[in-house]
């Protein structure tokens, strides 16, 4: 089998910007970076609460990996970032041989079937269903967020699953690769509209939709009309309260659902507060440190 070559840097954190895009300019197949000194004490955390923005470009000592599709390319491109200014301080460790791999094999034997319920299973298209699955979501890994591999997500499954959804108007505020929508027709619900800012997401959830003979309307935000019996939004916290007026509003009077996630645990409170002026939010379920939180609207 074929091999392809990785040239091997030791950066900065001043440059590692830098010497990323010089490596993208040098056509290097993909560029990574990784803490140079993660599994030690100096390890380091990059990425601050979900959804915010990382505060820095690389670590204080970055290893810095370019995959390139001939050895030759990749010793040219580390000869020619030796001559550059910005290449101060940096390191190349090496150029090594990988060989390489079926990469869809490779990715499909990542994701098996997920539990939702004993009864309940999301189940890539490439496997067949457990024998115990009574009800089964066909989903592979796309773009769109919703695999059912996030804690967020199979709370939410759990939820619809543990309730009968028959005749109800159901709202997917976020859907993501629509597999919440799609979990709440598998147990019921004839109306149901899936948006997300997201075109790509908004297409995901159409296909997915499809290959599961679910029928839903998908599209952007502006889609959502009028009040529903049951609205799910698994985003996260931030949004989620700047959301409270416009989610509440959809919620229908005498009894409609809210459900939420994509929350952690210490932050129910800020969610509860957000939410009081139209519903009390409770916990329903926690999952690795995360929650679900739910209301009816009396």
């Amino acid at each position: 089998m074929a091999s392809l070559f990785e040239l091997v840097l030791l950066v900065p954190e001043s440059a590692v910007e830098s010497v990323s895009d010089a490596l993208d300019a040098l056509d290097a197949l993909s560029v990574s970076v990784e803490d140079a000194d993660a599994l030690t004490p100096a390890e380091s955390a990059l990425f601050g609460e979900p959804g915010m923005p990382p505060p820095k470009d690389g670590w204080q000592r970055s290893r810095v990996v370019a995959l390139f599709s001939e050895e030759a390319a990749a010793r040219d491109a580390a000869r020619l970032l030796a001559l550059q200014d910005f290449f101060v301080g940096c390191q190349t460790l090496g150029v090594q041989s990988v060989a390489e791999q079926d990469w869809v094999r490779l990715t499909q034997s990542q994701f098996e079937p997920v539990e939702i319920t004993p009864t309940f299973w999301i189940v890539p298209s490439w496997h067949e269903p457990p024998a115990a699955a009574q009800q089964v979501i066909r989903l592979d890994p796309g773009l769109a967020f919703g695999t059912g591999t996030h804690p967020t997500t199979r709370m939410c499954l759990r939820w619809t699953a543990q309730r009968d959804q028959t005749a109800r108007r159901v709202l997917d505020y976020g859907c993501g690769s629509g597999i919440l929508a799609i979990g709440a027709a598998k147990f019921g619900a004839s109306d149901i509209v899936a948006v997300d800012i997201d075109p790509a997401a908004v297409e995901a959830t159409r296909l997915n939709a499809a290959a599961n003979h679910v029928t839903l309307q998908a599209g952007l935000p502006d889609l959502a009309h009028g009040v529903f019996d049951l609205v799910l939004a698994n985003i996260l916290a931030t949004p989620l309260k700047v959301l409270a007026p416009l989610l509440c509003a959809h919620v229908a009077e005498g009894g409609g659902q809210l459900v939420l996630a994509g929350i952690l645990a210490r932050q129910a409170d800020e969610l509860r507060d957000a939410y009081a002026p139209w519903v009390a939010l409770e916990v329903s379920d926690e999952e690795e440190g995360w929650i679900l939180m739910t209301a009816a609207k009396r």
